[in-house]
């Protein structure tokens, strides 16, 4: 059995796509590019994926992870090839290679966020303001309910700019199997706190980051 990693981008229409529906195109993928994929074993087998971590949905990526066995040993080329002869706009395979890391290393994540406001200017201070704050208290929802959380000391902000029209920024949150933290949890806490009215463009995911501060994958 050859087990595979590879690293895709989802941008453009594609970022509509949920993670389920996600999940059950890339089954399908598989049986179109004939490619010898392990099936689990015992009663009910089916082909084995495996996703690093979930999108949400709206957002794009340049990082996402998805694991997968072969039967035979194929070129890591071919793979990719033949992957992205049956991608759908916006889904585009970019390497394969053999895994090294475990999922369960992934800390963080990092994503490049871009919004539409009637001042940016103005709004990059108050977001600045915002950031520098000794506390962020935003709700989150668990399984106990709606719980309230300083993400203050969990997240790391980059320069914030504006031009005539946006403001960009990056952001590193937590990630992983035991704590996610989604951007709009800042978002959102920001714009009610600021009574703030702004259009979100775009958030992308550039990278997935390891506790040992490397990003997760050959990439």
């Amino acid at each position: 059995m050859n087990k595979v990693r590879t690293v895709f981008e989802k941008k453009g229409r594609a970022k509509y796509i949920s993670h389920l529906d996600l999940n059950r195109f890339m089954l399908r993928a598989f049986r179109r590019t004939k490619l010898p994929i392990w099936y689990t074993e015992g009663y009910n087998p089916h082909p084995y994926i495996a996703f690093a971590l979930a999108l949400s949905l709206g957002y794009e990526s340049e990082c996402e992870i998805m694991d997968f066995n072969l039967n035979e040993d194929i070129e890591y080329s071919q793979i990719i090839d033949k992957l992205n002869s049956v991608m759908p706009e916006g889904i585009r395979f970019k390497e394969a290679f053999a895994p090294v890391r475990k999922i369960t290393e992934i800390a963080k994540s990092c994503f490049d966020i871009r919004i539409k406001v009637s001042n940016p200017e103005h709004t990059a201070i108050l977001l600045k303001e915002f950031i520098n704050r000794d506390k962020i208290i935003v709700e989150k929802k668990t399984k106990k309910g709606m719980t309230e959380i300083d993400i203050k000391p969990h997240i790391e902000v980059s320069e914030i700019i504006s031009d005539d029209m946006y403001i960009y920024f990056s952001i590193i949150l937590p990630a992983g199997t035991q704590v996610n933290y989604n951007p709009s949890l800042l978002l959102d806490t920001f714009k009610n706190a600021e009574n703030s009215d702004f259009e979100m463009i775009n958030i992308c995911r550039k990278s997935i980051i390891c506790s040992d501060g490397e990003k997760f994958g050959k990439l």
